[in-house]
Order: structure tokens, then sequence, then C-alpha cells
């Protein structure tokens, strides 16, 4: 991959430099540039306020969610076009949080998947922001094993209708629609017994419970559906092929958390050890040991970083998204809660601080307590340790003692 711009892309890149600089909100500069993965402050009332009209004018002007169709509220621009853009946008980029589930996860599952009427009355409201979206998938018996999930779907006339449980849902407290897979058949082995839908937030039957994490914050809801009615009209794919439309959103999820959503906070580290002061006295990056363990994480990083650029070629070649997206977001999450640890290490007994009396304003505090969540949501380390071993480097698959048998003759605890 050519990593020098082209006549075209340097040609695009001014473009975006030069819109982002009169229109950029400069008044959240110093606010985004010094918050850390896992602030609260980037989910405050405020800032989703700030983050939706900033959906809205990147969208008026073409600069939202570029790489879709026209049609669907993009410009068509190419893969190496939305690399530039997120480039170029910078620290302001930390206001596509709350849209980025939708936007990056749910938005190519509509496109893959929802009719074209759907498209375009959903995918231009995505896009701008004014509708959210999240993703009902993970359950309190079935985090790993998706499939495994005993939320049910069952026909009735002109739909379907729904009972379960659901949790680890993030941002459905602010959002507006979800897309669910629900099992429609337990007589067959489970993969195949599942079926996507996608519904409203506001649906009766749908209820919401905040969990509270250990940061503070309440990102993630725990969700109950009882007698949910779906109308057949708001599934996704055929029924019994859920598993195929859930795969298209959980590559996408890998590739938008590996590959652009996920820091490591290699950056926040570098400028910490530059400027902090070792016990001995002088400064951290002088210390041997210290430029010993940057020199490996600026080594990995820039792995992480080239492993995206081969999975934006291939994007650029008209793949989908694979399998290899798995390496971006296992690396990325542990990288950054072994960064998080070290900085705290460094701060010596002033890193059990929180908030703005801890050093460097307590950003590697948050992250790190954030940091646990990174290494579950979007698949854990073990799934994705095997996702890699069998799908990428083509090891031998694990024993499952549950391969063809049908979901409701699988032996269960319950």
């Amino acid at each position: 991959m050519d990593f020098v711009d082209s006549p075209e892309q340097a040609e695009f890149r001014a473009q975006a430099r030069a819109w982002l600089a009169e229109h950029a909100p400069r008044e959240l500069y110093e606010v985004l540039k010094s918050a850390s993965y896992g602030d609260a402050i980037l989910e405050s009332p405020e800032m989703i306020a700030a983050s939706k009209a900033w959906q809205r004018k990147k969208q008026a002007a073409g600069w939202a969610c570029i790489h879709w169709p026209r049609e669907y509220g993009g410009r068509d621009a190419t893969p190496i076009e939305q690399v530039i853009w997120q480039e170029e946008e910078g620290v302001y980029g930390l206001l596509n949080k709350i849209v980025m589930t939708g936007q990056g996860i749910c938005a190519p599952t509509l496109i893959s998947w929802a009719t074209e009427e759907q498209k375009r009355r959903f995918l231009p409201k995505l896009a701008s922001g004014e509708e959210i979206w999240c993703q009902l998938f993970s359950e309190p018996a079935a985090g790993s094993d998706l499939a495994g999930l005993i939320t049910r779907a069952e026909r009735r006339e002109g739909g379907w209708l729904i009972n379960g449980q659901k949790v680890w849902t993030s941002h459905l407290h602010y959002a507006d629609h979800a897309i669910l897979l629900a099992r429609t058949d337990s007589s067959v082995p489970k993969h195949e017994g599942l079926t996507m839908f996608f519904l409203g937030a506001d649906t009766p039957g749908l209820s919401y419970q905040p969990i509270k994490q250990i940061t503070g914050q309440s990102g993630f809801n725990e969700v109950f559906l009882t007698d949910v009615f779906i109308p057949d009209s708001q599934r996704l794919g055929p029924v019994g092929h859920g598993w195929r439309v859930a795969l298209t959103t959980l590559m996408n999820e890998r590739l938008t958390v590996g590959n652009g959503g996920m820091p490591t906070g290699f950056k926040e580290l570098f400028s910490y050890c530059c400027m902090a002061e070792c016990s001995g006295g002088g400064r951290a990056i002088d210390d041997p040991w210290v430029r010993s363990k940057l020199a490996n994480w600026a080594v990995r990083t820039s792995g992480l970083r080239h492993t995206a650029s081969r999975s934006i070629s291939a994007l650029c070649k008209g793949q989908a998204p694979g399998p290899e997206g798995s390496i971006g977001k296992l690396v990325a999450g542990t990288t950054m809660q072994e960064i998080a640890m070290f900085a705290i290490d460094l701060q010596s007994e002033l890193g059990v601080q929180q908030g703005e009396q801890a050093p460097a304003d307590g950003r590697f505090q948050a992250m790190l307590l954030r940091s646990a969540g990174t290494r579950i949501e979007g698949g854990t380390d073990e799934i994705l340790r095997g996702i890699i071993a069998e799908r990428v480097l083509g090891l031998p698959p694990d024993v499952r003692a549950d391969k063809g048998i049908p979901f409701n003759k699988i032996p269960t605890g319950r």
C-alpha cells in the first residue's frame, strides 16, 4: 500500500482540511484534546448535543459517512478518502462516539440486508445523527457464545412476538432504533435457528435498566423484551439466516473498533513521559527502561496501523471486512490496558487518585477502568484468538461438543 497521497488524494485532503478549518467546533478543541478514553465528559448531555450538531453540520456539507452511496447520505468516497477524512478530523472525531455503533456497525448491516425503501428511510438520518442506533446481541447466558442466545421470536399474524433479555447494550438510553438477533427455531443447530430484526427503541414491551460501571458511568444497559411485536417487514434477511446477517454486523464491528474506534493510549503515554519526572529525578523519557517499554509499544501500534492499512486496501478492492479485523481489536484493547497500568505505575503513590487531582488529569486512570470493557465488547480476547487461529492462520478449529445438535437438545444448567 502506498502511504503517499496521490494528486487526487492530496486535493481531497486539502478540501477536507479547508472545510474543517472553517467549520470545526473550535470551542470544544481543548475539552476534546484533554479527554481520555473512558472520560465521562464524552457522554455528558452537553457533549451528546454537540455530537448531534456536528453530525448535522457534516452531513449538510457532504462530510458525514462519506464512503456511503450518495442516495443514502454519503458522497461515494473511496475507503482511502474515508481514512484521509478521519486523519484530518482528528480530535473532533471524538464527537462521533455516540453514533459509532450506528454508523460503523448497524449501517453496514442495513446496507447489505435492508430493503431499498428502508435504506432511504433510515440511512440519511443515521448519517446526520438525527437518529441513533444500537445493537441488541449479548445476553446474560450468551455473551461470548452469541449463537447460544435464547431470546425467542415466535410467529404471529403479520410479524413476530419477541420475549427475552439482552445485556451490555451500549447507548440504548439515547437510541432511536436497534437491530435485534433472536431465535426463531430451536429444533435446528444453534447457528441455523437465528433471525435478525430491527425495531424502534420506543416499541411497547421493550424496557431497559442502565448498568453502573466501575468508571461511574452507565453507558451499558440491561434490556428486557416482553411480548414485543415486530412486523415481518422489519426482518433483515431470510428467516433462519440471522447468523449470516450477524456476521456482517460483527465483522464491521471489529473493523470499526479495531481499526478506527479504539485508541491505544500510546501518544498520550509518550507525551506524558516527555514531561513527567522519575522518582530518582529527571524526565521519565530519559530512563532506559521507560524508553524500552515505549519502543515496544511504538512497534506494536505501528503494526496495528499497517494491519489496518491492509484492511483498507481490501475494502478498496471491493472485498468485505474479513476476520483479520479481529487482530486490531484484540491487540488495541490489551495494549491500552498495559499502557494505562504502566502510566499509573510511573505516577507512584499519586496514581491512586482519579479525576483532575491525579497526574495528567486522571486520563490514565479513566483509561484503565474502561479498558476492561474493551476486551469484552465486540468479542472477548478468547473468541478473537479463536477466530484469528482458525480463519486467518488456518489452524484446526476447537472441538465443539454442540456441533450439529439441535439447540433444544443441548444440555444446559437452566
